[in-house]
């Protein structure tokens, strides 16, 4: 389940900036920026640069210098990050700084913040991120003449400078999380009831390319809170086939059914989870609250 915290959304016009800078607020009075925005603003508005310029410094690159530069100079890449999120105070730093290295034009990356509160979950005011497949940040979509031809997700697969060139070279890793850039790929490109018509199809891929029940939890939630409530129920259905004696997805498929009206069949989803956990204390208030609504 995903903490659920309550924001503010604000506009703040900032420095010499021709560009309009959106951020909010969640209940401890913490900023976190949504939407576009310059990279001059992590590095100089004191609520960001504490965490960027240290990851910036701290990040160590080789001696020999890295010649890659011509292989991506005709390269762009959208940077989809949470300022509330670890992984991209550790990561857009540091990718930063290796493309400074490199001699690129910083001009030629596009940063873009998301939300996380309880209405909105990794989307953007402008919906930038419509169409992408952002499930996890932060995201590095590498682009030729607007075209996308590799990605690095969350985190590097191998590490940020092997991944980095290998990209360059044209042999990019696979990026983290394959079962669910799958699935939202598949999604974004075909019907649901095309979808479910080739079920045993897709969920034998999915078996081999989904680590664990949190790659496609995560998916659901993010297409829950994109009102794609469908495909969200589709998703967390799915992933109690692929994670069958894992108590959580249950809960969270129990959590859904709820959201979306259907009780008898959330009722049934906190039960499973009480067989597998017999002392899960959010399934037993769950099953009490949705007994006194559900008529047998």
């Amino acid at each position: 389940m995903k903490p659920i915290l309550v924001m503010v959304l604000c506009t703040f016009f900032t420095y010499s900036y021709s560009q309009d800078i959106n951020f909010y607020k969640n209940a401890k009075g913490d900023s976190h920026i949504c939407g576009e925005f310059s990279l001059d603003y992590l590095e100089r508005d004191s609520t960001y640069s504490r965490w960027f310029l240290k990851n910036y410094s701290e990040f160590k690159l080789p001696n020999k210098r890295i010649k890659l530069k011509s292989k991506l100079k005709n390269t762009s890449v959208d940077i989809y990050l949470g300022t509330w999120c670890g992984d991209s105070k550790k990561w857009v730093p540091q990718f930063v700084k290796l493309w400074d290295e490199l001699g690129l034009k910083r001009s030629q990356l596009r940063f873009i913040g998301l939300y996380n509160d309880d209405e909105r979950y990794k989307t953007s005011p402008g919906g930038e991120e419509k169409g992408q497949q952002i499930h996890r940040v932060p995201a590095f979509i590498f682009k030729s003449e607007n075209i996308e031809y590799a990605r690095i997700v969350e985190s590097p697969k191998n590490d940020l400078i092997t991944d980095v060139a290998q990209i360059a070279l044209g042999y990019p890793s696979l990026p983290n999380y394959e079962g669910a850039n799958y699935l939202f790929k598949l999604l974004d490109t075909e019907s649901l009831d095309t979808i479910q018509k080739n079920f045993n199809k897709h969920y034998k891929l999915l078996k081999s390319k989904a680590q664990n029940s949190k790659e496609l939890n995560t998916l659901g939630y993010v297409l829950l809170q994109s009102n794609r409530n469908k495909e969200a129920l589709f998703c967390f259905g799915l992933n109690t086939y692929l994670f069958k004696y894992n108590p959580n997805v249950y809960d969270s498929f129990g959590e859904a059914l709820a959201l979306n009206g259907e009780h008898l069949k959330a009722l049934n989803m906190y039960k499973k989870v009480l067989e597998i956990d017999p002392k899960n204390k959010n399934a037993k208030t769950q099953i009490k609250t949705l007994e006194s609504m559900t008529t047998f």
